[in-house]
């Protein structure tokens, strides 16, 4: 009982962390989108080398980890966490991650608001986060709004070893 609450509880802090990141973007938003997404890539930039730092270390993971190594850290991330439904796929030098269910955008969508072009922010977040790890792996957007993507898939990432 005590595991499931201190569960819970982490699992709020992480959505309380995801609510704040969208109140800040919101309140941003009112000056223009563009300016909003700028501001916000920045600072998922940066996290992205903190967690990916901090994850490394944490799991004990070595120097220039393999795509699916990068994979299985990425999904601990406050990011992934945070995310209700995803597919994984990997090998060694492949892996695709797909948020299938994306938190943020169905809250945008619920609010009457329009579907967020989150591309720009979550492919610096991805590619930082993998090139902290592992400067040979490459992350390619296979899709992500402002892209088309079909209703059961909000984006896909793929991250390869070169």
């Amino acid at each position: 009982m005590l595991i499931e609450k201190l569960l819970d509880y982490f699992f709020l802090q992480i959505r309380n962390l995801w609510r704040v990141d969208g109140l800040y973007f919101l309140g941003i938003e009112k000056f223009g989108t563009e300016a909003a997404t700028e501001i916000d890539a920045s600072v998922w930039e940066t996290m992205a080398e903190i967690e990916a730092k901090s994850l490394q270390k944490m799991f004990n993971v070595g120097e220039n980890p393999d795509a699916a190594t990068i994979i299985d850290l990425l999904q601990k991330s406050s990011w992934a966490l945070d995310q209700p439904l995803k597919t994984v796929e990997t090998s060694t030098k492949r892996a695709v991650l797909g948020i299938d269910r994306c938190r943020t955008q169905e809250t945008r969508l619920s609010k009457g608001l329009d579907e967020f072009p989150c591309k720009k922010v979550r492919f610096g977040y991805l590619k930082n986060f993998a090139k902290t790890l592992n400067p040979n792996v490459k992350v390619n957007c296979l899709a992500c709004p402002p892209d088309k993507h079909p209703k059961d898939s909000w984006c896909r990432w793929e991250f390869v070893l070169e």
